[in-house]
């Protein structure tokens, strides 16, 4: 970025020639092609750290200002969805049977988080599936199911093969991804950007939070296209989205508590991260950054799991996770919880919700939203966890070892 802002992009197979005045083109086929020069408009300060230590505290940081360029011109007063860059008809809604999210690691579970909203807002089952599988597992795809595939790179190379395959079995494809002219938008028939910024730390952190808040107006989009009788549970929706910036900061700017907790768990060799619906999304993308960025193995459980077999593993000291966002199931996870304190557990809660805290020695609040976008406010202190761990053991939280930005092989 220091030295140019124009580029051309390249299609498999595609052949260059670059003189020292001169850049010739070729296809596969060795005949001459033209292109057309690209200019990015992100400027070489967005892929500086600026005042932050490392990439990764400094996207983390900027999550207020990615999730507000993600929703953009998207929500308009009074008004429907701005999806205008993208042509779903009521028609082609009305007639599909199934929608699938393919992506992989931080992205699918971007997909995880949004499954819900999809279903309660156009009541279109939904299923959420691994870009490296999918195709492999022969799915029951035609021209009636609607492939979203989500990368933020727009180079996943499992996830661009999921969507060629879709395509060749008559599907319409949706690419999600944060990259203007990747492959993947040179596939899909529809491309929608998140418009997060450059993400440069290998662990994703904002681009997960604009994935889950462009993937919620996409829901709402498709539920004004269908007519469907949500109006209030719409505009409510809106309104919260509209919110989520400046809830974002307020928890940015508390954060010691994910700070102490850091100190005291950074020599663990395990940990468990637990929920209920949507927190049990945010619980898997909370065991994946810890794993990333601090090599401690993790993993994440649905709380009402853990006395069907993990809690043989919990004994004096271990260190469990439990996320709380959604009042319906609040007595149920303190339940769940509680088991595992009887059994010497030490916990972090994350919550939005009225409990007692002095059932438990760490709460960190998170400000009150609705249950279907709380996984962009409750992810924001685990990823920090994960950060501050990381930092205390003297990582390179930036270039986890074996992990790439891209993983552009399958």
């Amino acid at each position: 970025m220091d030295y140019t802002n124009n580029i051309y992009f390249l299609n498999d197979g595609d052949l260059v020639i670059l003189g020292e005045n001169s850049i010739t083109f070729y296809d596969k086929d060795l005949n001459k092609i033209e292109k057309n020069v690209e200019v990015i408009t992100w400027n070489s300060n967005a892929a500086d750290k600026g005042s932050f230590d490392t990439f990764m505290l400094k996207e983390i940081n900027e999550q207020p200002n990615s999730i507000r360029e993600t929703i953009g011109t998207r929500i308009v007063p009074n008004q429907k969805c701005d999806f205008s860059d993208i042509h779903i008809s009521k028609e082609y809604l009305s007639d599909i049977t199934r929608i699938y999210i393919v992506a992989c690691g931080t992205a699918m579970y971007a997909g995880i988080a949004v499954k819900p909203i999809f279903e309660r807002l156009t009541g279109i089952p939904t299923e959420v599936d691994v870009a490296s599988e999918f195709r492999y597992r022969e799915p029951l795809i035609d021209s009636r199911t609607l492939i979203i595939c989500i990368s933020q790179s727009g180079e996943t190379a499992d996830t661009i093969a999921a969507l060629k395959n879709a395509k060749a079995n008559g599907s319409k494809t949706i690419a999600v991804t944060n990259v203007i002219g990747s492959s993947i938008t040179r596939e899909a028939d529809f491309t929608l950007l998140t418009h997060a910024g450059p993400e440069i730390a290998v662990a994703s952190t904002k681009a997960y939070t604009s994935q889950v808040t462009l993937l919620a107006l996409l829901a709402i989009h498709f539920a004004e296209v269908l007519e469907l009788p949500k109006g209030d549970m719409i505009n409510n929706l809106k309104d919260e989205i509209l919110e989520l910036p400046s809830k974002v900061s307020i928890v940015l700017d508390n954060t010691d508590v994910i700070r102490d907790f850091a100190k005291k768990i950074y020599k663990e060799s395990d940990v468990f991260f637990v929920g209920r619906g949507i927190d049990y999304a945010v619980a898997m993308e909370a065991s994946l950054k810890l794993k990333e960025v601090s090599y401690i193995h993790s993993e994440s459980y649905q709380s009402g799991e853990l006395k069907h077999g993990p809690i043989a593993l919990i004994e004096n000291g271990f260190t469990v996770v439990g996320i709380m966002t959604d009042r319906r199931l609040v007595d149920k996870s303190i339940s769940n919880l509680q088991e595992v304190i009887s059994r010497g557990a030490k916990t972090l809660i994350i919550t939005n919700q009225d409990i007692d805290k002095n059932l438990f020695p760490t709460v960190f609040s998170v400000p009150k939203v609705h249950p279907l976008l709380s996984a962009v406010l409750s992810v924001i202190p685990l990823q920090l966890l994960a950060y501050y761990v990381a930092v205390e053991k003297g990582l390179d939280v930036d270039k986890p070892r074996n992990l790439a930005k891209s993983v552009t092989v399958e």
